[in-house]
């Protein structure tokens, strides 16, 4: 039986073997696939990579990461405990945001590692992470109020839906540039360990 880690392994294989983005692709450093717990119970998601994190091919390693282990660290976690990726697998050029037809490309790798990990909580990080999976709703309107969300298996019908909870939060990078959601992003993070007690105790999942 193979782990998650390997089934993980098998997803980045896949996307690198069909040349997901291939102009995105092209002008990367590294595919930045995500790393941290495949037993995760939170899984953060992002936009997509920049700079630092094309160099090292790790995701969150620049400013908006320090700024993500310090969120982590306020509620006793670290990156050993969780989960993080991005929408799109590789950084658009001079950081642009990721079109409309890279994230429906990149799309079902996503779900694919959501479906291996089968996390309780999908934080997203921005509005590009949240509109991936709730389109009409408005990350300055729903920001730290989580919201129910069931990702149909690829697998067909004989597989069981992944019911998540979205916990959409504003942009560890967001709050760098707009010293005024700081505190937000602090008191939105605050909540997750009781969203998490919740979504553990209604969990229906072995």
């Amino acid at each position: 039986m193979t782990t998650k880690q390997q089934q993980l392994d098998d997803i980045q294989a896949q996307l690198a073997d069909n040349n997901v983005t291939p102009e995105l692709a092209k002008q990367a450093q590294n595919m930045v696939f995500g790393e941290g717990n495949p037993d995760a119970d939170i899984v953060f998601v992002g936009e997509a990579p920049g700079r630092f994190e094309d160099e090292q091919g790790r995701p969150f390693v620049g400013a908006s990461g320090k700024f993500l282990d310090e969120l982590l660290a306020s509620i006793g976690m670290n990156r050993a405990d969780v989960y993080i990726t991005s929408i799109l697998k590789y950084r658009p050029p001079k950081n642009r945001d990721p079109l409309p037809a890279e994230k429906r490309a990149s799309l079902p790798y996503l779900q694919a590692q959501l479906e291996v990990i089968r996390p309780k909580i999908v934080a997203t990080l921005g509005r590009h992470g949240l509109n991936c999976f709730l389109p009409d709703l408005q990350i300055g309107v729903v920001h730290g109020q989580p919201q129910h969300y069931t990702l149909e298996s690829a697998g067909g019908a004989a597989a069981d839906p992944l019911v998540l909870v979205i916990l959409p939060l504003f942009h560890p990078a967001a709050a760098l540039y707009n010293r005024s959601l700081r505190q937000t992003l602090i008191d939105d993070f605050a909540t997750i360990p009781g969203i998490l007690a919740q979504a553990t105790k209604h969990d229906t999942r072995n």
